[in-house]
């Protein structure tokens, strides 16, 4: 049970990884991509960490049928890791969506990236300090 749970916390953390990778290289460019991940990989790491780590432990809250909790927080929190992420790059959407009038929402996520950042970390860990307490009263 731990094995599958760790597993698929793993496979939660490569797969936020490769979201953040698919999507700014498809804005962007693959060469981009690494650089921007090369800039910011402490902030990447721990939040695709994070995410992982709690997929892993909902993943064994689930597998052990005594309590049901809800998925919300691990969505909640998985989602603000992706956008935090993305957010990493978003003010280069200036160069395609100009004239949908959101450049300066891009130009705004990219003024204070390090705080979205920041704020995806913190909520990684709330969500799993939430995960550890229901696995504490399992």
């Amino acid at each position: 049970m731990i094995e599958k749970s760790a597993l698929r916390g793993f496979l939660g953390s490569l797969s936020l990884l490769g979201l953040y990778f698919l999507i700014v290289s498809l804005l962007s460019g693959w060469e981009f991509a690494v650089s921007q991940f090369s800039a910011n990989w402490y902030w990447l790491l721990a939040l695709t960490v994070g995410f992982g780590v709690q997929v892993g432990i909902f993943s064994y809250l689930r597998a052990r049928h005594r309590m049901r909790i809800s998925g919300k927080g691990v969505v909640v929190s998985g989602t603000t890791s992706g956008l935090a992420m993305i957010s990493c790059c978003a003010h280069y959407l200036v160069n395609i969506v100009p004239l949908i009038g959101v450049s300066g929402l891009a130009a705004l996520v990219g003024q204070y990236q390090n705080e979205i950042f920041g704020f995806g970390v913190l909520s990684n860990l709330v969500g799993i300090g939430y995960l550890l307490s229901r696995v504490k009263n399992a």
